[in-house]
């Protein structure tokens, strides 16, 4: 009882900015490393993602609330630049960092509901489909995202199925899926905390069973998986043959499945509705590439974009504060 009160106490901090500080939302979530943390400090940002449906509107009555959270010459030219920026230059994705508010500081993401939509079913962009492929705090779903995110879920999970060896713990299990997102990303070669992966793991590891182990009973119950326990630590067994490599890769976006497609197929013509792949580090070489691809120019456009929509002052704080958390990384 007193775990559900402190939890619920929690979503209604996260959920103040929306009640009193932002204009009306379909979607929101708050994530990031500052809610692994019990007592944060107050220089960490808290992180929200807010779908909306009309993103032109909804800066448009933003800027009119909270000018601040915008950098002066983008405030100046309007929402119609704050929108063909996201959509132009980044992956439709509009970030406001460093907003104060109260005792708090915040970062948020506006983005257009069917573009987050398809994310989450295609992976097109594999931008905020791989955020929710970790824990996050879902605080609006208008849209009934959350449902939507459980075909995202087993995406993922058959990806990194496909990338792991035949053995591997659960802990192995969701470093994979965590690490999807990361393949290809450019921050993480000089701007990230080399041991991210493992903090956010560790920091949410029954957060992550709660959301994949519905997926893994299923396929243990399918016959894909088997599950031992070596002490405290479970371990898996896949099945690696053919017929359920076929079967893990069938599961894949066809935006993946096209890598494969590619090679053999014609521009224009209708592609086969069933990718066969011959071996299990094909289907794994073909996962990581596509995947390392599209994180890559992603990575880069958001980058690009938040560096002319921020202003060289508040990213270079912001790229500033990432550098330093990943140099002590390194450093430890």
């Amino acid at each position: 009882m007193h775990a559900a009160a402190v939890e619920e106490g929690r979503a209604a901090e996260l959920a103040a900015p929306l009640r009193d500080l932002l204009p009306p939302v379909d979607f929101c979530c708050a994530y990031g490393s500052t809610l692994l943390h019990a007592r944060p400090d107050r220089t960490s940002m808290v992180d929200y993602i807010l779908g909306v449906a009309d993103p032109l509107q909804w800066h448009s009555e933003n800027l009119e609330r909270n000018p601040a959270h915008y950098s002066r010459w983008m405030g100046r030219f309007g929402s119609g630049a704050i929108t063909g920026l996201a959509d132009r230059v980044g992956v439709g994705v509009y970030f406001n960092p460093f907003v104060e508010w109260r005792d708090k500081r915040i970062k948020y993401g506006v983005v257009r509901m069917k573009d987050l939509a398809m994310d989450v079913l295609t992976w097109d962009r594999f931008y905020l489909s791989g955020r929710l492929q970790k824990p996050v705090h879902v605080l609006v779903d208008n849209w009934d995202i959350r449902k939507l995110n459980t075909i995202n879920l087993e995406m993922a999970t058959s990806a990194s199925l496909l990338l792991l060896p035949e053995e591997f713990t659960e802990y192995d299990l969701y470093a994979q899926i965590c690490s999807l997102s990361y393949m290809g990303d450019l921050r993480m070669l000089f701007a990230e905390d080399k041991a991210k992966v493992k903090k956010i793991v560790e920091g949410s590891f029954q957060s992550f069973q709660l959301m994949y182990r519905p997926l893994l009973q299923e396929y243990i119950a399918e016959g894909l998986l088997k599950r031992s326990s070596h002490g405290q630590q479970k371990t898996f067994r896949q099945d690696c043959s053919p017929s359920t490599t076929n079967e893990l890769f069938s599961v894949l976006p066809w935006t993946i499945q096209r890598q494969m497609q590619g090679r053999y197929g014609l521009p224009g013509k209708e592609m086969p509705t069933r990718t066969v792949v011959s071996s299990k580090d094909m289907a794994a070489n073909c996962v990581r590439r596509a995947l390392r691809h599209r994180v890559m120019v992603s990575s880069a456009r958001q980058a690009i974009c938040g560096l002319l929509a921020s202003g060289g002052a508040v990213a270079a704080q912001y790229l500033g504060k990432k550098m330093t958390k990943a140099w002590q990384s390194r450093a430890a």
